[in-house]
């Protein structure tokens, strides 16, 4: 898989992505990742990308021109089947497990690294097939949010974990099936020593029957969803998530 990131800060993410397992995937070619620096799409002296907003109001916008003209360079004959283009914005749909396992559907994603007070609307409506958020808060930028994104899809290549068990059996994977909920946290997990500070490992883990440690890490981690993340366990809304517009992916028109 091609990740493509569109960016006005690309020495940023010299440390995300020369680190872990996305750095050795990259070296193994498992993947591989190419960060663009918008202001090669600009023309005069100061490679200006930003411009004040119509309507008048703080801060700048940055401009449609730079940003379709760079996604047109990068993908010049473009598949909508095989190559996605993401805005990271804060208005977007929130991105979770299962938007990683979509967007890991395509063979080249190009990430969209939002700015300033925002981006030209014409981007996000006539360009990106869908706007991705990170969480409920604002950034300075989408930066952080595209090296969210990509460690996030690339773990799930087949390869790039040492375990392949390891991106099935984890967090918000939901494991009665598609619409049965949002997917499950993790059970807890423990190392040695076996007491720490007098908290001692559940005595079920230190037995070795491990039917008994299989259905002790489903009710643990069904006890710690509820505890920490109750609204994981409500039932999806299989209408709301037929309709294309509540998965971000948009209608160009």
């Amino acid at each position: 898989m091609i990740f493509h990131v569109l960016t006005i800060f690309p020495e940023f993410f010299r440390g995300p992505f020369e680190h872990g397992v996305v750095a050795r995937a990259g070296q193994s070619g498992l993947l591989q990742i190419k960060v663009h620096n918008l202001r090669d799409w600009t023309y005069d002296f100061h490679k200006t990308v930003d411009d004040r907003p119509f309507g008048g109001g703080e801060g700048m916008v940055l401009k449609a021109q730079p940003i379709f003209e760079a996604a047109e360079s990068i993908f010049p004959q473009r598949d909508p089947a095989k190559q996605r283009i993401a805005l990271l914005s804060a208005q977007g749909p929130l991105f979770d497990q299962r938007a990683a396992r979509r967007l890991l559907e395509f063979e080249e994603l190009l990430l969209i690294c939002g700015r300033y007070e925002g981006v030209d609307e014409r981007v996000s409506r006539h360009l990106a097939d869908e706007e991705i958020s990170i969480g409920n808060y604002v950034l300075s930028g989408g930066e952080l949010a595209a090296a969210v994104v990509v460690d996030a899809v690339a773990r799930l290549i087949p390869g790039v974990l040492g375990n392949e068990d390891s991106s099935v059996q984890e967090s918000f994977t939901d494991l009665e099936g598609e619409g049965a909920g949002n997917g499950i946290l993790d059970c807890p997990h423990y190392t040695r020593p076996a007491v720490f500070r007098g908290w001692s490992v559940p005595d079920v883990l230190l037995g070795g029957n491990h039917a008994a440690i299989r259905k002790w890490r489903s009710e643990a981690a069904l006890e710690k969803t509820q505890r920490l993340r109750p609204e994981l366990l409500k039932p999806r809304n299989p209408a709301v998530e037929a309709d294309p517009e509540s998965q971000g992916v948009r209608k160009k028109g």
